[in-house]
């Protein structure tokens, strides 16, 4: 399996009407719980793209959520911060199991101890690419 852009699959849409800070943090936190590996990005981090292939490349298939593109990426954002993502740099923000990972320095510092694949061995689906 070619790794690339396109695959990522869209965030999907957890909105009637306009989200309040209040459900846009619901929102978020139902993403992470209900996907095992999310990553919530902007369409133009490189890190983000970069995460996403080091997941794929292990055998995960990660959600993907590039908030630019959400009508409601502002509160996400300002939910992330709440859940403890670092403002400084929040891109990408990584969940594994419901539970804040952190950015690119943390998952890459998990990967290079070897703790990584322990952390997503639960969602790996056997289709790694090559």
């Amino acid at each position: 399996m070619q790794a690339n852009w396109h695959q990522y699959i869209e965030c999907m849409s957890m909105r009637v009407g306009k989200l309040n800070n209040n459900l846009s943090l619901k929102g978020v936190q139902r993403m992470t719980r209900e996907h095992g590996v999310v990553i919530f990005s902007k369409s133009t981090c490189c890190l983000s793209y970069a995460v996403s292939i080091l997941f794929q490349d292990l055998g995960v298939i990660p959600y993907v959520c590039e908030i630019d593109h959400e009508s409601d990426g502002k509160e996400m954002e300002k939910a992330l911060i709440r859940m403890g993502v670092n403002s400084s740099f929040m891109f990408p923000a990584v969940f594994i199991g419901g539970l804040l990972v952190g950015s690119t320095n943390e998952v890459m510092s998990l990967h290079l101890q070897g703790s990584l694949i322990k952390l997503i061995k639960p969602y790996i689906s056997g289709l790694k690419s090559n």
